[in-house]
């Protein structure tokens, strides 16, 4: 059975580097053996997190948050996942502030009444974007990072790449400028970043194919 692939791209730009990468990650796995979609997050209404604690005892089948917006769609799709992306730019040296919104949605799946930890043992794949080599992946991987132990997931660690935290490509100084006739220009030119992004999800599935042999959710 194939793997459940799911993407979440917190990019403001549609169709820009970090999807053009996110995209290259999924296109990288040999055909049949995933399944994949990928989320926009700028199309969607994902509001902030208020603590209102709803999750530890309100949660019933269909809604996990007392927010009512197109998370818990989200929510949803992720928890059917095998292996869940989270792709973002790299903004001062960090993630953008709508992937930083998703992920403390996701305390749904820590404290919740009925959805907690139903995200355990999924594989956890981070993916940043950035103008520079050493301009905020590293960092930017750390808070994807830190939600995936957080949520007693998977994540993905790779030596022998551009960088081991995760998933890493590089735009160039045009970010979403860098573009021709529509074409996200910059991270489709980086190689090694692209090359190495594959080795990753690699590794992913073959996570993945660990937890499904031992027969964990």
């Amino acid at each position: 059975m194939p793997y459940r692939v799911v993407g979440i791209s917190g990019s403001p730009v549609t169709g820009g580097n970090v999807d053009r990468f996110l995209k290259s990650m999924i296109e990288s796995v040999r055909p049949g053996e995933i399944t994949s979609e990928i989320l926009n997050l700028s199309e969607l209404e994902i509001r902030e997190c208020t603590h209102c604690n709803f999750c530890l005892t309100g949660q019933e089948e269909g809604r996990y948050c007392s927010i009512l917006d197109d998370a818990q769609a989200v929510f949803e799709k992720v928890e059917r996942a095998d292996i869940v992306i989270l792709a973002s730019p790299v903004y001062f040296m960090r993630t953008s502030a709508m992937m930083a919104a998703f992920i403390d949605r996701l305390r749904v799946f820590v404290f919740g009444n009925l959805a907690r930890s139903r995200l355990r043992n999924k594989v956890g794949v981070s993916a940043a974007v950035s103008w520079m080599r050493n301009g905020g992946l590293e960092t930017t991987h750390l808070t994807h990072l830190y939600a995936f132990m957080t949520l007693e997931m998977i994540p993905v660690g790779l030596h022998g790449g551009t960088c081991p935290l995760g998933a890493s490509g590089v735009s160039g100084t045009r970010g979403a400028l860098g573009r021709e006739g529509g074409r996200a220009q910059g991270v489709e030119l980086d190689e090694a970043g692209l090359e190495s992004a594959a080795r990753v999800m690699a590794r992913a599935i073959e996570l993945a194919r660990m937890v499904r042999k031992d027969g964990s959710p």
